[in-house]
This record gives C-alpha cells, structure tokens and sequence, in this order.
C-alpha cells in the first residue's frame, strides 16, 4: 500500500476548503483515508495564520514510514521546511515558442544589435569630426 499525503476537498461551491490527509493513493480523492492532518483554505490571505494548519510531528512520521506528498503539498510544506520544494520550470515545453517563432526572435535581436552598432559607430564618428576642427584650429 503506497501513501500520499494530498489534500481532500470540501467546502461548498467556489468556496473551497482543504483537509490535509494520509490516504492510500487508490482511495479517492474525497473518500477514505488513514489520517488527517491538518487543513488548508486558499479563500484567507498568503499572511493569514489559518491559512494552512498542521501537525507537524505527524507529517514528519508519514514522510519517514515513505508517504509521499503531492505537487501542491510539497510547495506547502517546502514553506515549513519539512521537504525540498520540487522543481519548477519557468516556461512549460508546452508552451515555449517554436521554430519559427524562434528564428522570428533571434533575425529581431539581430536588427538590435546591428542598430546598436551602426549608432555606436555614428557616434564614434560624430566625436571623431568634432575633435579634428579642434585640431586644425589649434595648428593654425
């Protein structure tokens, strides 16, 4: 029997409410379970303290008898230092630009850059010409 540590829904509609439980990862998702937690209700502000409530000492037991929790849970409990906090991508593969879209990208920066360079070298030029009258009128 494998154990998850995950959430269990409740509350009424648009007004979620969360028990943290220990279930066997085939009961579901709001059925049986072995033990509860602690609960959780996203509806009160990240600063509230009744936010996310939990026991502590038993989440540690069922992370040491090999429960594991979830993706939402081990954000939550990375918070408490209880887990490491699971590794997030900044932009999904599904959702990352493709071939086209990157060749788009990278002829635009391009532009950029030779703009840069062509400004870059103007300006070099513009203070090379105002230097040499300076020049020439010192000589005379």
């Amino acid at each position: 029997m494998s154990v998850r540590i995950r959430l269990s829904r409740g509350g009424s509609k648009k007004r979620p409410f969360y028990k943290v439980v220990a279930a066997d990862q085939r009961a579901p998702r709001d059925g049986r379970f072995i033990e509860r937690l602690g609960s959780y209700n996203p509806m009160l502000p990240k600063e509230h303290a009744d936010r996310f409530i939990v026991d502590v000492e038993r989440v540690k037991y069922w992370l040491s008898k090999g429960a594991q929790p979830t993706e939402r849970l081990e954000k939550l409990l990375s918070a408490l230092g209880l887990v490491n906090a699971p590794a997030t991508r900044e932009q999904p593969k599904k959702s990352a630009p493709k071939t086209k879209a990157l060749e788009r990208i990278k002829e635009k920066e391009e532009k950029a850059q030779a703009a840069a360079e062509a400004a870059a070298q103007a300006a070099a030029e513009a203070q090379a010409a105002a230097e040499a009258p300076a020049e020439e009128a010192s000589a005379e």
